[in-house]
């Protein structure tokens, strides 16, 4: 059965990040579910263990992870909601970073790294940790069993509409001010119930 583009995840009405610039990027994760369906159809056709085989393999995992990643990032943004003061994972980055501030600001700080990628704040299920991560290609450097709970796409094509090639700081202000709390600590939560 084929992915299909989950027009339920697509945000609106966010303060920073505009509409126009939302469509520009709900476009680039349409093209993500295309190469994605076509490439798992290109795979089964091949023949297994050729160099054309194996080739369609390396390009699926980009576009997987790209697909997914960008669900995820879609679903994390939401104007209007808020952390639960007194919930369990305000609790845990409190734990973890001293409080929310101090969070947001390590957060923001992975974000800016150089380069272009994605910052996720991960749960580790075996550990109950949490890590502020950072992931240059969408199919490298994720570690392994780790839930993403928040992730934040900072390739230029997620700013350059609203705030030109430079405007990566301006934009991770917007993306905190715009994230979707409950969808977050759904997340949490569902990564905490496979602690070990």
């Amino acid at each position: 059965m084929p992915y299909k583009v989950k027009d339920a995840l697509k945000p609106h009405n966010l303060k920073g990040i505009s509409s126009d610039q939302i469509e520009q990027h709900w476009e680039l994760y349409r093209g993500y579910v295309k190469n994605v369906n076509e490439l798992l159809g290109e795979i089964a056709g091949a023949e297994p263990g050729s160099r054309h085989w194996a080739e369609l393999k390396r390009c699926a995992s980009f576009e997987l992870d790209g697909m997914l990643l960008h669900e995820y990032y879609f679903e994390n943004l939401k104007a209007g909601t808020a952390l639960r003061p007194k919930g369990k994972l305000i609790q845990a980055l409190d734990s973890t970073w001293k409080d929310l501030e101090v969070w947001k600001e390590d957060f923001a700080h992975t974000g800016a790294i150089r380069g272009v990628g994605w910052a996720i704040l991960y749960h580790d299920p075996g550990a109950n940790q949490l890590f502020n991560w950072w992931v240059s290609d969408h199919e490298l450097g994720h570690p392994a069993g780790f839930a993403p709970i928040l992730v934040m796409d900072v390739w230029e094509h997620a700013y350059m509409v609203d705030h030109g090639a430079g405007g990566r700081k301006d934009y991770i202000g917007a993306f905190l001010e715009n994230v979707n709390w409950d969808a977050v600590e759904r997340r949490y939560d569902d990564s905490r119930s496979r602690a070990g």
